[in-house]
């Protein structure tokens, strides 16, 4: 549905005509981000930071295009985005009754979560070991391997520091671990 726009008045400044559109669909918006976010407070915080962002792109949006399409997409990616942030987050809570031995007892049951078998197992090799394996491996494999394992990036940005697909990164990645499996399997034994 296109949300017909009135012609903009003598003088009407981008901020009035988005004002202008945009306001009949505040309630709609709203209602999408309560049912995202579970909550009325994050489900404004969301709206708001729909509005700021729609607002700041504004002038990117074509005359004549579905606004409310456009308003609801950037609600959702917004969503998202805030939505994997939280995720990437760590839990945060109150540190002032935890003892040192709640602290120690919470970190033993914690998972090495995010670390390969691969990463597990390079950590106990000598490192001569390992840059030598390395050195074997193709430049891009051995660029993609050091962005993603040893500084920890994700794929994605690994992607971005790259500037290839992220699809190519996750094939280098995989390719070179097993290039590295090859080139290390005569050591597993002698480390």
């Amino acid at each position: 549905m296109t949300v017909p726009s009135a012609p903009p008045a003598s003088g009407e400044d981008a901020a009035a005509r988005f004002a202008r559109e945009a306001a009949p669909l505040f309630d709609a918006l709203l209602r999408r981000a309560r049912g995202l976010t579970r909550t009325q407070a994050d489900a404004e915080d969301l709206l708001q930071d729909t509005l700021l962002n729609a607002f700041a792109g504004f002038h990117t949006f074509r005359e004549g295009t579905d606004l409310r399409a456009w308003l609801f997409r950037i609600l959702h990616n917004r969503w998202v985005s805030t939505h994997r942030l939280r995720q990437r987050r760590p839990a945060e809570v109150p540190v002032d009754g935890v003892t040192e031995r709640e602290l120690a007892a919470s970190a033993a049951r914690q998972p090495s979560a995010g670390r390969s078998a691969e990463a597990e197992a390079i950590d106990g090799l000598p490192n001569h070991r390992i840059r030598a394996a390395m050195a074997t491996l193709p430049e891009n494999f051995r660029t993609a391997l050091f962005y993603a394992e040893v500084q920890g990036h994700t794929f994605t940005e690994t992607a971005a520091i790259l500037d290839v697909p992220r699809g190519t990164v996750m094939s280098r990645v995989s390719r070179g671990r097993q290039r590295l499996r090859v080139a290390l399997a005569d050591t597993a034994h002698v480390a």
